[in-house]
């Protein structure tokens, strides 16, 4: 049986891609390889406090929930070998599926029909040398790109990559998102107005929907 340690699941709205605002499902998986400063999932870090949980029982719930979105999320799921099973498995089920990774990882095995979004890490997380640049080269147009920005350092960051990897090539799906509270969100509008930045200005739905409230279950 391939079984997987999970942190939390809960049915709720997608708070952070182009799906934001769709009733999802989400798979919250536990563990991760970094450790970013900003890092609001904290508890998610802990194996200790995970349940294990089969790939087909996982897949029931998402059946149950009801929803046609599922995220995978975490900590990191590419840290855990039986993520991409799963993935597949909900893809064969008819979820639209979405795997939410630090991009520290390799990508190259997720299932086609999944779609990939990147946290790709600026300096301020502390990770952003850890980043494996290479899945960029494995993008599909339907996938996104997640920059998450403290200050104007991460935001030239963002930007050099986006040129320096010709991200628009790759997909127009990218998304620049201020840390709430470090970053007044006109600043990152204003900079984007400035350098005529095509990215998609986004901000944490659930910081704003749920304020306060950290875990999803």
């Amino acid at each position: 049986m391939k079984t997987l340690l999970v942190s939390e699941t809960f049915t709720s709205i997608q708070c952070e891609s182009t799906y934001i605002g769709r009733p999802c499902f989400t798979i919250r998986l536990a563990t991760c390889n970094l450790n970013c400063t900003y890092c609001d999932t904290r508890y998610a870090l802990n194996a200790a406090d995970a349940k294990e949980c089969s790939v087909e029982e996982l897949v029931s719930m998402a059946v149950v929930s009801g929803v046609s979105f599922v995220e995978i999320a975490g900590g990191e799921p590419l840290f855990q070998k039986n993520t991409c099973l799963l993935a597949k498995e909900l893809h064969k089920n008819n979820f639209t599926v979405l795997l939410e990774t630090n991009g520290s990882l390799s990508v190259s095995d997720v299932p086609r029909g999944v779609i990939k979004i990147i946290d790709c890490k600026c300096p301020s997380s502390g990770e952003s040398e850890k980043m494996l640049f290479e899945n960029f080269y494995l993008l599909k147009k339907e996938d996104e790109v997640k920059f998450i920005m403290r200050g104007e350092e991460d935001y030239k960051y963002a930007v050099n990559i986006i040129t320096s990897f010709k991200l628009l090539k790759r997909t127009r799906k990218i998304l620049f998102s201020p840390v709430i509270d470090k970053l007044p969100v006109k600043f990152l509008a204003n900079w984007m107005i400035r350098d005529k930045i095509p990215a998609i200005l986004q901000l944490p739905l659930h910081r704003i929907v749920w304020p306060g409230v950290e875990r999803g279950d």
